[in-house]
C-alpha cells in the first residue's frame, strides 16, 4: 500500500491529536513525530490528567498506551467513550497480553498498533485515521434534517410535486429567500 505523503500530510493537518504515554522517551518520539503530520499534539504521561486535557482540548485522534500506573489506557478509553461515543482512539502498546488487547477491543478503540512502531506503520495508521474522519463525516453531513411547522411543511410539498424537485431543494430554496 503506496501512501501520498503529502496528500495524507493535507488531511492530517486539518486534525488534532493527544498522546497519552507514561514512558518519557516513548511519549518524545511519537510527540514530535506526530507534530509533523497534526495541527497541534497535546501529550500527557498518564490516564487522570490525559482526562482533564482531554475534556478541556477535545482532540480529533487520542493515542493511548495501555499500561500506565493509576488510570491505564483501557479505562482512560472508557471513560473518554463515555463522553464522546465517536472519538478515535487508538492504541499503541508492547503489551501482547491478549486479555488487555481484547479488553481494549471491547471499549471500542478503533485500531491497535504494535510497539515498536516504525514510520511505515504510522503513515499505514494515519492513512486509515483520515479514512475513518472522513467516513465519520460523510455520516455527520448525509443526516441533516429539519423541523418544519406543518403548514410551511404542506406548501413545500405541494411546490415540490408543482415542480417535480425534492423537497430538500424547496427547503433550500426556502431558507436561502428567507436569509438573504
Amino acid at each position: 500500500m503506496s501512501v501520498d505523503l503529502i496528500k495524507l500530510t493535507e488531511q492530517t493537518k486539518k486534525l488534532t491529536a493527544m498522546v497519552v504515554e507514561d514512558e518519557k522517551v516513548t511519549n518524545e518520539l511519537l510527540s514530535s513525530t506526530f507534530k509533523n503530520f497534526f495541527s497541534s499534539v497535546d501529550s500527557c504521561f498518564d490516564g487522570e490528567s490525559a482526562l482533564k486535557l482531554y475534556l478541556e482540548k477535545k482532540p480529533d485522534i487520542v493515542f493511548v498506551d495501555i499500561i500506565m500506573s493509576g488510570m491505564d489506557g483501557i479505562e482512560l478509553s472508557r471513560k473518554i467513550r463515555e463522553n464522546n461515543p465517536t472519538q478515535i482512539i487508538i492504541v499503541i502498546s508492547a503489551s501482547n497480553d491478549i486479555g488487555k488487547i481484547s479488553e481494549s477491543i471491547e471499549v471500542g478503540v478503533n485500531s491497535f498498533i504494535q510497539k515498536p512502531i516504525d514510520t511505515k506503520k504510522i503513515i499505514e495508521l494515519l492513512g486509515s485515521v483520515t479514512a475513518m474522519i472522513a467516513k465519520k463525516k460523510k455520516v455527520e453531513t448525509k443526516t441533516f434534517s429539519i423541523s418544519l411547522p406543518l403548514d410551511i411543511y404542506d406548501t413545500v410539498n405541494e411546490n415540490a410535486k408543482a415542480e417535480s424537485i425534492s423537497k430538500n431543494a424547496v427547503i433550500i430554496r426556502a431558507l436561502r429567500s428567507f436569509y438573504e
